[in-house]
């Protein structure tokens, strides 16, 4: 038996409704349903009155619909503590991350937020952004920082998560600078003579907010894809090397700009090139078997403030 059946039962008898249950849990309806199944499979018995609508439980459902509240809080009551030890006792605020953001954003941003919060004592999971999102959505972090930009929404659902803007990035391409000070690469290029791309890896977030600009400015430019990786830092190692252009998050190349290493490309009379994201941070709204960390409240109000 999974926890996130019971859950699952919880949202089903509060909503009375498969269907907004479903939403609420962030699933499919059909994968929802097998998940209450499971659950009805698991005790032995029927828990969900199908002969009616709206949905009604059983008497055995009702009696696990007051147990499953009581369990879960009580799970959510021995992780806290169990956190508490492996922490000191100090409350941990926990982050999933994707690899880019945590490299470039996060170490500035939880250093400006100390020094007006306070002292917090954090951990950090990096993680591509499909598993980031998942370990917000199965509990498994207190907050979710991510990119976003209005072509590739994450599909959180408002009803079940809290979210707050923390600022900007832009992205953009960018290419080595040579000996005489100019750019290695120019766009846009020819069909003849095509420009080398250093990609994200096909499904990466920012490869595909990269695609919609390059579809959307209706301008060929010509590039040629010779690398592709799901890390910007890697993108950016081999941009410095003069292998190609890439397009990187403003942040993660403001020193090799200053140092003229790098430089940002743009079309002469043409579209622009850059992409501006939004940075959000996510959290699961408060519910009766799944409350937020004390601490964990505390920085999100202080953030809503900010």
């Amino acid at each position: 038996m999974e926890t996130k059946w019971l859950e699952d039962f919880v949202s089903l008898a509060e909503t009375r409704s498969f269907s907004q249950a479903a939403k609420l849990r962030h699933v499919t309806q059909p994968a929802f349903s097998r998940r209450i199944q499971a659950l009805e499979a698991w005790a032995g018995v029927d828990l969900v009155d199908r002969s009616s609508y709206p949905t009604r439980l059983t008497a055995a459902g009702q009696t696990l619909h007051a147990q499953a509240i009581d369990m879960l809080q009580s799970l959510q009551t021995w992780r806290s503590m169990l956190r508490g030890h492996a922490s000191n006792n100090q409350s941990v605020v926990e982050f999933a991350v994707p690899h880019t953001l945590a490299l470039t954003f996060f170490p500035s941003w939880i250093a400006g937020l100390q020094q007006q919060f306070g002292e917090i004592k954090t951990r950090l999971t990096a993680l591509n952004v499909h598993d980031a999102v998942l370990r917000l959505v199965e509990g498994g972090c207190d907050f979710l920082i991510a990119y976003h930009h209005p072509s590739q929404p994450l599909q959180l659902d408002p009803d079940r998560f809290d979210m707050v803007v923390l600022g900007q990035e832009v992205l953009a391409p960018f290419a080595k600078v040579s000996e005489a000070g100019q750019s290695c690469f120019l766009l846009p290029a020819t069909a003849r003579k095509s420009t080398p791309y250093l990609a994200y890896a096909s499904g990466a977030y920012l490869g595909r907010v990269v695609d919609f600009l390059l579809n959307d400015i209706k301008t060929a430019v010509h590039l040629n894809r010779v690398y592709e990786t799901d890390m910007a830092e890697s993108l950016k190692a081999m941009a410095l090397e003069g292998h190609g252009v890439a397009f990187l998050p403003l942040s993660s190349v403001q020193k090799e700009v200053r140092e003229q290493k790098l430089v940002q490309l743009r079309l002469p009379n043409g579209p622009s090139l850059e992409v501006v994201m939004e940075i959000r941070a996510y959290r699961q709204k408060p519910q009766s078997f799944h409350p937020s960390p004390e601490m964990a409240d505390l920085l999100w109000r202080h953030l809503l403030e900010q």
